[in-house]
């Protein structure tokens, strides 16, 4: 499965995830609003009750008190009752379902309140009109405790519907809460479930793509160090052509360096016989020179014999390049690498180099795990180089380090002829000498050596030098 897909797959589960959660609360938050809405219509419903009670009651108080004391002002809050309580009970009959219990209830008060009416009406009308009707109505009537009777029941109606309501009003209140839980509980549910799969998906793709990224830096890594092995990866996505790639270029690099080494071996083979062959002629030509001179020194001219004297000369600097290029050739031979001490290293090459009246100074060096022959070259061949551009009257050498975490930093400094800094660069090429080339003893190769071998162990060297000041050569090597 390509890592696209699987991070497609990734974001289309947790999406998933999201989408039944804010289903799930909208579902819920329905039915929260549904018993939100009944609570607050019971709300209503209860207040107008009470507000319908409380006007039958004082409609009942003014009436009982006008028929005690004969005061027409009680009767103000019973009309006034007349047109509030129909009006009350209309805006009840709204808010309450048309065949529910309360429905019969609020009927059933609505009519035992008209009963009320027509008896109340009938002794206020005879109170006011006919004294003897009333008090036959106040004998059969208020005496036998009619209208009390109606009031009671009423009263009795009125505490049904609240019980009613109170009872409904709890049970949604009970379902609201429940709601709110349940939305509280499905949120956390979902919450934890996103965040599983989107931390385990994310944790999987990261740990399966890290894993073979490594394996192919890994790779990259042996492939710069010229061991050209391959990455198994038997998936099939993205990454799947990048370690496709590196496996083919670690082939081809594999198979070039093996036919490059070949090529090394043929050509090294080639320095050593020309220059093995190279010698002869040469060493023929220092023959006959001498020869020459033996046998008819006494009829040379003097100026025959001054070029005579300079063909040994050229013959010396021929051998001494062609030495040095075989020594440049043979480089690439590896050795095993062994345990030295630099400070004896270093003081076994200057005791046969440097000579005696020369001012040496060797500092503390450190033990090496190393190649002993490269490191013998890089310091056989700047000390050598700095006993050349030096005046043997108060020529001084020194020779340092600085150790650092992973490597060191040696230091060869001379008090020489210097170099202009035109020429930091060029005197690391090939047969690129500072003297003369007539000069036998400079023949351009040993910086060349230092520089290949400097650039073979992936290590740094650089020359800090003016004309007139003499030289200091750094280099850096690894501390194994």
């Amino acid at each position: 499965m390509k890592l696209s897909t699987q991070i497609l797959l990734a974001f289309t589960l947790v999406i998933l995830l999201s989408v039944a959660d804010s289903y799930t609360n909208y579902m819920l938050s329905k039915k929260v609003q549904l018993n939100s809405q009944f609570l607050a219509r019971s709300e209503e419903i209860i207040r107008n009750s009470n507000r319908t009670h409380k006007a039958i009651i004082e409609m009942q108080s003014a009436f009982r008190g006008y028929l005690l004391t004969d005061d027409q002002t009680f009767l103000d809050s019973y009309y006034k009752g007349l047109k509030r309580v129909p009006f009350l009970i209309k805006e009840q009959e709204k808010r309450i379902n048309l065949k529910s219990t309360q429905r019969t209830i609020l009927d059933s008060i609505n009519k035992q309140h008209n009963n009320w009416l027509v008896y109340s009406e009938k002794l206020i009308k005879s109170r006011k009109e006919f004294p003897e009707t009333y008090r036959n109505l106040f004998e059969n009537s208020l005496k036998k405790h009619v209208g009390k009777k109606i009031n009671d029941a009423i009263s009795k109606k009125f505490s049904r519907f609240d019980k009613i309501e109170y009872k409904m009003r709890k049970h949604h209140t009970d379902m609201l809460l429940d709601s709110l839980k349940r939305t509280r509980t499905f949120s956390f549910i979902f919450l934890i479930l996103t965040v599983i799969v989107g931390v385990s998906s994310t944790v999987y793709i990261i740990f399966v793509t890290n894993k073979r990224i490594t394996a192919m830096v890994r790779l990259a890594e042996n492939i710069s160090k010229g061991n050209f092995t391959i990455v198994e990866d038997t998936r099939n996505d993205e990454l799947t052509a990048l370690s496709t790639s590196l496996n083919s270029m670690s082939g081809k690099l594999d198979k070039n360096i093996h036919e490059l080494k070949n090529r090394n071996a043929e050509l090294n083979k080639f320095a050593y016989v020309v220059s093995h062959d190279l010698k002869a002629p040469i060493r023929g030509i220092h023959n006959v020179v001498s020869w020459i001179e033996e046998d008819h020194h006494e009829e040379l001219s003097p100026e025959l014999k001054r070029y005579l004297k300079i063909i040994p000369q050229k013959t010396k600097r021929m051998e001494a390049l062609i030495n040095g290029l075989l020594a440049y050739a043979r480089l690439n031979v590896k050795v095993a690498p062994e345990h030295i001490d630099a400070n004896i290293l270093v003081n076994e090459i200057a005791a046969s180099i440097v000579p005696r009246n020369f001012k040496l100074e060797i500092g503390k060096l450190p033990n090496l795990y190393t190649e002993r022959i490269k490191l013998e070259q890089v310091f056989t061949n700047l000390i050598s180089n700095a006993v050349k551009y030096t005046q043997p009257e108060g020529g001084q050498i020194k020779i340092s380090c600085l150790t650092f975490t992973t490597f060191h930093e040696f230091s060869v400094k001379d008090n020489g002829i210097g170099i202009a800094p035109e020429y930091h660069k060029k005197i690391f090429e090939i047969f690129q000498t500072l003297r003369e080339k007539n000069e036998e003893e400079s023949t351009g190769v040993g910086l060349a050596i230092v520089k290949k071998i400097i650039d073979d162990q992936q290590e740094y060297i650089s020359v800090k030098s003016e004309l007139g000041k003499g030289a200091e050569f750094l280099f850096t090597w690894r501390n194994n």
